[in-house]
């Protein structure tokens, strides 16, 4: 085919079509593009509108405050308190002589262990023994005499029987026996002064212990009638020591006599020592409101040692029904204490009353429960029945 015979052909095709389809696709055409255009407008007026609904509720929900909340603990176990105590010895007691004289000898220095009755030191007097002798010399003259005024009252109670003497001769000669026996009863009471001042020359140890302080040497001089006499050695008992505790009045009514406890000291890090409440002082101290208590600690091992400082455990019971919460979550008002609890997306601020005082942390014994979601680190400028926004929930409690 030539190209002349192509061209007839399409003009021939051209001229076959009827004029009513070509209006049509033409109109076809038409609404599709005013279609698409009305799309395009809606499509950009839509998002117009919906980003602005969208910074508006951007806008609202900025202008509603974030909390922080956390659901208080129930079910506490007994909290544990740690006080500072000073152990001291069960017994501890200076040792004084008690006459006056020279230090002979010296038996025992610091650190000597002494059982009861052990000789410590001796001391040399030899005025007091020159005392002895001479009052013993006087009970012999008065004994001596009195057994003369026996037998003269005697003989005078016989010759008054004949009527040989007169009454008062033989009264005379009773009462000068009395006498003589009054004499016999002081001497013999001098001589056991003196003897027992004399075994005061001999030192013993009063109880089993330690030597923690010896203040002599041989040559001193012991002056023990003196209003301030030397103390001579220092005995401490340390098989069994004590520790006073201080307690604070608001867990006084935990502590109850016969407790066991755990005794910690710094010198031993990681172990306890097991310890007894024995007494307390029934009494709260009106200076530091404290109740003062006595711990036992065995110490037959004689580690531990006096004066050291330590620290005493005590179990305080949790209150029944109470619940736990952290410290920065009350409110103090000048209407009482107060917490903040969200519900339904509003403030309520709730009146609680505290129990025991753990530090970071505080029992509640009424006006919360378990369910209560409590804000955390409220503003001051919290009020009731405001709306907020929480975040934060915690479930795990509140006490590390």
């Amino acid at each position: 085919m030539t190209p002349n015979d192509s061209k007839q052909v399409q003009t021939e095709s051209s001229s076959a079509r009827p004029p009513g389809a070509a209006r049509a696709w033409s109109l076809i055409f038409g609404i599709v593009v005013v279609l698409f255009i009305t799309y395009a407008v809606f499509e950009g007026i839509h998002s117009r509108v919906q980003a602005k609904v969208e910074l508006h509720q951007i806008a609202v929900n900025s202008a509603i405050p974030f909390v922080n909340i956390i659901y208080a603990k129930g079910g506490a176990e007994a909290e544990e308190i740690e006080l500072p105590g000073n152990t001291q010895a069960f017994i501890d007691t200076p040792i004084y002589a008690r006459t006056n004289g020279y230090v002979k000898h010296w038996y025992v220095d610091i650190g000597a262990r002494v059982t009861q009755g052990e000789l410590l030191a001796e001391i040399e007097t030899p005025e007091l023994d020159q005392q002895l002798r001479q009052a013993n010399a006087d009970l012999k003259n008065a004994q001596a005499n009195l057994q003369i005024a026996d037998i003269t009252a005697t003989r005078w109670q016989n010759l008054l029987k004949t009527d040989s003497v007169s009454h008062q001769e033989t009264d005379q000669a009773v009462s000068d026996l009395h006498s003589k026996q009054a004499l016999v009863d002081s001497n013999r009471a001098n001589v056991d002064r003196l003897e027992q001042l004399q075994s005061f020359e001999r030192i013993v140890a009063p109880v089993d212990g330690v030597i923690t302080a010896r203040n002599t040497d041989i040559g001193a001089l012991i002056q023990a009638d003196t209003t301030a006499p030397k103390e001579i050695f220092h005995l401490s008992a340390v098989e069994k020591l004590r520790v006073y505790v201080p307690v604070p009045e608001v867990y006084a009514s935990s502590v109850k006599t016969g407790d066991k406890v755990d005794v910690t000291l710094d010198a031993f890090p990681g172990q306890n020592f097991k310890g007894t409440l024995v007494r307390n002082a029934n009494v709260i101290d009106s200076t530091s409101r404290t109740l003062n208590v006595e711990v036992d600690v065995d110490n037959s091992s004689g580690r531990l040692m006096p004066g050291a400082y330590a620290f005493v455990h005590f179990k305080v019971p949790a209150t029944r029904g109470a619940v736990t919460i952290p410290s920065n979550a009350l409110l103090f008002r000048a209407e009482g204490l107060r917490v903040g609890v969200v519900r339904n997306s509003h403030v309520a601020l709730v009146p609680i009353t505290i129990g025991q005082d753990y530090g970071s942390a505080v029992e509640v014994l009424s006006g919360l429960t378990t369910r209560d979601a409590v804000i955390v680190n409220p503003s001051d400028s919290l009020a009731n029945g405001a709306q907020v926004q929480a975040e934060n929930k915690l479930n795990d409690g509140v006490r590390q």
